[in-house]
């Protein structure tokens, strides 16, 4: 007889602005998420930007994940994600995407880019799910191995490429289908 996994139920979390007496809960995270983590200084550093967004995802008191991303005029740049061990694959990852993806807006921001590991695939894969497409490969990306990274973007869709609208063609193709 053989078994089949199960698959983790599902949770609801509330994703609210981080604040300072987070900081121990998305440690943790952080530590028990990546062979190279981000110390509290790094995270302080980060967050005193202008610029810069901290957010965690609530499951009852307890934090189980966190982002930091940057706003910037055209796009959301996700600098650090991660959900807790045990809350992986129950949805709290895509809860916090789909916030960003709610922030976004066809006049003004209209993507969202986060870099990972080339060895990550778990992450590349995850990110793949969620309709994110590598774009851009940044050589020795991580000064802590001197490891590559892939530059995953997602768009929101129904927007064209600036200039599309514009109307000026991007390339022989585009000119073609304008002709």
């Amino acid at each position: 007889m053989s078994t089949v996994p199960t698959a983790k139920a599902q949770v609801r979390v509330h994703i609210r602005w981080m604040i300072r007496r987070d900081m121990p809960e998305v440690l943790a995270i952080e530590h028990a998420s990546y062979e190279f983590p981000w110390c509290e200084e790094e995270f302080l550093r980060v967050l005193r930007q202008r610029n810069c967004i901290g957010m965690v995802a609530e499951c009852g008191e307890r934090v189980v994940g966190f982002m930091i991303y940057e706003l910037h005029k055209s796009r959301l740049q996700v600098l650090n994600l991660a959900v807790a061990p045990e809350f992986r694959r129950m949805g709290v990852g895509r809860q916090m995407v789909a916030k960003l993806v709610g922030k976004l807006s066809s006049h003004r921001r209209t993507k969202i880019l986060l870099q990972t590991r080339e060895s990550n695939l778990s992450a590349q894969l995850y990110f793949r799910a969620l309709d994110f497409r590598a774009v851009e490969v940044v050589r020795e990306a991580y000064e802590d191995t001197g490891e590559d990274a892939y530059v995953l973007q997602y768009v929101l869709p129904d927007v064209l490429p600036t200039e599309l609208v514009e109307g000026v063609p991007v390339n022989r193709i585009a000119r073609q289908l304008e002709g």
